[in-house]
């Protein structure tokens, strides 16, 4: 994406073309390093925005998120998982790489690291290696209805619940694992946005 800079002459043509990390990483011609010299991400650092805000760049707001992803070496324990206990609609597999299910508009991505952690063989869909270690997270949003019948559901299907508890302002949650060990919450949505 090319942003536009304020300024008049030569030096605002030289600048109205450049991209982001091109403004971030650029000589300053006093000879201070990008950033003032100052590591990102440590106590006295200035945020990203103090560089960028002179440009005036509009953010636009996701809509949402789109993907969600964990990751299980047994893909066969995933699908088993996902798609007959919790039922949720499988879109895709490809073999010992990754299976797909739907989850309202959100897509719950399953991988096996170890096949994702490799480079992608297709150069028409450059996806970079990815991967995580240890157990991952993700919250699904239920009623307190249905969370009561989703314990139901994993109690009969042998499933422990790890934990039961309500939050400070009144959102139940309950916590499961999968088959890889990943912690699996369902949640009153409440929990983050009181008008639900």
């Amino acid at each position: 994406m090319i942003y536009s800079s304020p300024g008049k002459g030569l030096r605002a043509k030289r600048n109205a073309q450049m991209t982001i990390a091109e403004v971030i990483h650029r000589p300053d011609p006093r000879g201070v390093p990008p950033n003032g010299g100052v590591r990102a991400g440590t106590d006295d650092s200035a945020p990203a925005c103090a560089i960028l805000c002179p440009m005036k760049l509009h953010h636009p707001a996701p809509a949402g998120v789109l993907e969600a992803a964990l990751y299980a070496e047994d893909l066969d324990a995933a699908e088993a998982f996902y798609g007959t206990i919790l039922g949720l609609e499988k879109l895709t597999r490809v073999a010992d790489r990754h299976v797909f299910f739907r989850v309202g508009q959100t897509v719950l991505l399953i991988f096996n690291p170890e096949r994702t952690a490799e480079p992608g063989g297709n150069p028409d869909m450059p996806v970079p290696p990815h991967g995580a270690t240890g157990p991952g997270h993700l919250c699904l949003a239920a009623s307190a209805t249905e969370i009561q019948a989703w314990i139901d559901i994993l109690t009969l299907s042998n499933i422990p619940i790890e934990a039961d508890f309500h939050w400070p302002n009144g959102a139940r949650s309950v916590y499961f694992r999968d088959p890889a060990g990943n912690s699996v919450e369902f949640a009153e949505p409440r929990l983050w946005f009181a008008e639900s």
